[in-house]
């Protein structure tokens, strides 16, 4: 991370600066006086949980790291922000319609997640999104208000149809979205079958397309939505079945994370001419759903990036509002109630997964054990006096030299001249130029781009007890950029350029793409570990991993069978001793349960160990005793958690 400090007194402002913290945390995140990080649900001091606390608790209950924490109270910050942020735009300008929100459930599924989510937009009669026949399935089910929308996208077969019509039939008021011309028709024939009148909705595939990774999903090459030929022909179809007032919504969706809002404008207007003539073909269009997109500031540079956004929450429901309103009064048709599908910018924010450092590879090691004398080789005592004279000598050819002098005995190992003890001598010496050479650059204007590599190079691996691949896995597919600092020690100086590597038994398990001042950094400035991690007293370094709730919860897989990760839920009470409760614990994957996953039975892998210790007991390679107990730790370590196990804190 490039955001270093000045040589001067480290301060808790310092920390805020290097880990941009007071960008990226949203008022949700900050910086406390002890150098903790604390979680404001509400974005109010008052109600304030320190990171280092849960950690305490967590660890008097037993749980393992991992640990997933969920603000609950978050979520419903979140919810009431994006609605009341809409109010405020339809009183500004005098919009006629209304907001009527919807969660898309594919962002995060889980059942506590949505909810809650429910919960807290009930007086908004905040709805659902669903993509997939097992999401409408859970949808019916979880609004308690017959008001709340359930929006149908996605691709539809027959019994998905079905279904969402038997919702219609219940009361509830379920849109399905065509993505196809050819699903119409399937509507139309399975709503005649059944006997019900159906709410449908129609995708237009815009020519306006967004930007970042996930701009594709929109566009003329769009995977979904109906090209204006196809509209045009949707809406003779609906003519002549004599269903033109069941077409009740326009549909458009310009991507995931859009980072500019000029996007959003162009998109907005473009979807609101077609509602307008759509309007004066004499279809009742009530909604328009401008779809998802609404993005979440990961980096804090509210800039035009991919881990980024340009603009706020309110500027996002000004504009939507403003443009339908602009377009519609000029073509003289009524506002539609508007609909978005905010996913990402609801949940973001939520969940933060806290995870142990147990250990670093450094390059510069302990090497007290290598002697250096006079039967020295000559590249040996070369690289000494370049080590020795760093300070008098051109950084930049020194380094160069030492570079030469290291390659060159890496040949001469290679044809068998070089001894494996020289060989340690020569790689500690050329590693502590590099570390001389790149420190004698740091705050200078102008870094060789080659210096900078070797800087990068010289960090430390932090190891981490976590998997990137269940975890953090929009990292891995797609180098998205997620917040990442220690929860503790702020107050202290880092002084370690570091990497994450996770324990999975993959060279992908890293983390080496973190957010910076400036640009992507590929290196995180963290504190040196000084014997805080060890085999029997557990980790006291831990990082936090933040605006983690979108997709990661869902979309983390089994690679080396690293299960889901511990899970509590943290609501706000000031009345509670320390500002907060914890509702609820979830356990996560044990290793019997993740064997399951992958077809393997836990009780025939018991009667199979059985029969190997009955052997070996047979053999006499075990005592019966010692049978039984190694029988014993196989039997309970299937119902213990899959990730790395350091005790208890001291």
């Amino acid at each position: 991370m490039n955001g270093h400090a000045g040589n001067g007194e480290w301060s808790i402002d310092d920390a805020r600066n290097v880990y941009n913290i007071r960008r990226w945390g949203s008022d949700y995140f900050e910086i406390n006086d002890a150098g903790h990080v604390v979680c404001r649900p509400e974005q109010k001091q008052e109600s304030e949980v320190d990171l280092t606390d849960i950690v305490a608790e967590a660890r008097q209950r037993g749980l393992k790291f991992p640990l997933l924490v969920r603000f609950q109270d978050v979520l419903r910050h979140r919810v009431h922000s994006l609605n009341l942020a809409f109010r405020q735009a339809i009183k500004e300008y005098e919009y006629t319609g209304i907001y009527r929100g919807v969660f898309p459930v594919k962002v995060n599924q889980l059942r506590e997640v949505v909810e809650e989510i429910l919960d807290a937009g009930h007086e908004f009669d905040f709805g659902l999104e669903v993509g997939s026949k097992p999401e409408l399935f859970a949808g019916l089910a979880l609004p308690e208000s017959e008001n709340c929308l359930v929006v149908c996208n996605g691709y539809k077969d027959p019994s998905f149809i079905h279904i969402a019509l038997m919702g219609v039939k219940l009361g509830r008021e379920v849109i399905m979205v065509v993505e196809k011309l050819e699903e119409l028709r399937q509507i139309i024939r399975v709503s005649k079958e059944v006997g019900v009148r159906p709410k449908i909705g129609i995708r237009a595939r815009l020519l306006c397309k967004g930007v970042g990774k996930w701009a594709d999903s929109a566009g003329e090459d769009a995977k979904f939505g109906l090209s204006t030929a196809d509209m045009v022909a949707a809406a003779d179809i609906l003519t002549e079945e004599g269903m033109a007032d069941c077409f009740q919504l326009l549909h458009f969706h310009i991507g995931s994370q859009v980072p500019d809002i000029l996007t959003v404008k162009k998109a907005v207007q473009e979807a609101t001419r077609i509602y307008a003539k759509l309007r004066k073909m004499n279809f009742p269009i009530q909604y328009m759903d401008c779809g998802g997109g609404l993005g979440v500031d990961y980096d804090g540079s509210r800039a035009v990036f991919e881990s980024s956004v340009n603009y706020t929450l309110q500027e996002y429901a000004n504009d939507i509002v403003y443009y339908i309103a602009d377009v519609c009064n000029a073509e003289e048709v009524p506002h539609p109630d508007i609909i978005t599908e905010s996913g990402r910018a609801i949940v973001a924010h939520h969940a933060v997964l806290l995870v142990e450092v147990f250990g670093s590879i450094e390059k510069n090691q302990d090497t007290s054990h290598l002697e250096f004398g006079a039967d020295d080789s000559h590249i040996t005592k070369e690289l000494l006096e370049i080590r020795d004279n760093i300070e008098s000598l051109n950084k930049l050819e020194a380094f160069h030299d030492a570079k030469e002098r290291k390659d060159d005995a890496f040949q001469m190992f290679m044809v068998g001249v070089l001894g494996l003890e020289e060989k340690a001598k020569i790689e500690t010496l050329y590693w502590q130029i590099s570390q001389a050479v790149v420190r004698s650059y740091r705050g200078q204007k102008y870094i060789p781009e080659e210096i900078r590599e070797l800087g990068h190079s010289l960090g430390d691996q932090y190891l981490c007890n976590f998997s990137v691949f269940q975890s953090l896995l929009d990292h891995w597919a797609l180098e998205h950029l997620f917040p990442i600092l220690p929860i503790q020690r702020l107050n202290e100086r880092p002084d370690r350029e570091t990497t994450l590597v996770d324990i999975t038994c993959d060279s992908d398990g890293t983390i080496n793409k973190f957010i910076d001042l400036e640009d992507v950094s590929d290196t995180l400035l963290l504190h040196h570990l000084n014997g805080v991690a060890d085999g029997k007293n557990g980790s006291q370094y831990h990082l936090g991993l933040f605006l983690i709730g979108a997709y990661q919860d869902i979309m983390g897989d089994l690679h080396n069978l690293f299960g889901r990760v511990n899970e509590i839920h943290v609501f706000v009470d000031p009345e509670e001793s320390k500002g907060y409760y914890i509702e609820e614990v979830i356990q996560g994957t044990t290793i019997g349960r993740a064997l399951e996953y992958v077809q393997y039975d836990p009780r025939e892998l018991k009667r199979q160990m059985k029969l190997q210790v009955d052997r070996a007991v047979k053999a006499n390679r075990l005592r019966p005793s010692e049978g039984m107990q190694l029988l014993g730790e196989y039997e309970n370590g299937l119902g213990t958690y899959t990730y790395l196990d350091f005790g208890e804190a001291s």
